[in-house]
């Protein structure tokens, strides 16, 4: 009686120990797909932020550069439009003066005629 008590006690330890067994494998196999499924979120959540991560770089070079990104600009301003000379400039500035003053008269002529003549004499002088 005792072989057959020990060898029924062999074999319920033994299930038991393969059941013990097999509730480690039954908490490992879901752990580990979880996991799997928790790199594989962060390797698309890197991917997602990497082009976000590269337009702020380029936003922070832009900012720290910009005496340097503004100096090109007008470079290449002055190249398309060049920057008139100072005879022109004073030219011009004579000149809407001078329309300024004509406009005034224009607009003198029928309430004040005398001062739209001497506005207009202003007016022609150089």
């Amino acid at each position: 009686m005792d072989s057959s008590l020990s060898s029924e006690y062999t074999a319920m330890q033994h299930h038991q120990e393969r059941v013990v067994v097999m509730s480690v494998f039954a908490f490992a196999l879901p752990a580990e797909i979880a996991l799997f499924d928790a790199s594989a979120l962060l390797a698309a959540a890197a991917a997602a932020l990497r082009p976000l991560l590269g337009l702020g770089a380029l936003a922070t070079l832009m900012v720290y550069f910009k005496p340097l990104w503004m100096g090109i600009l007008r470079a290449a301003l002055m190249l398309i439009k060049p920057r008139k000379s100072l005879e022109q400039r004073i030219a011009r500035s004579k000149f809407r003066g001078q329309q300024l003053i004509r406009r005034m008269a224009n607009d003198h002529a029928s309430s004040q005629p005398n001062l739209a003549a001497e506005l207009r004499l202003l007016a022609g002088r150089d």
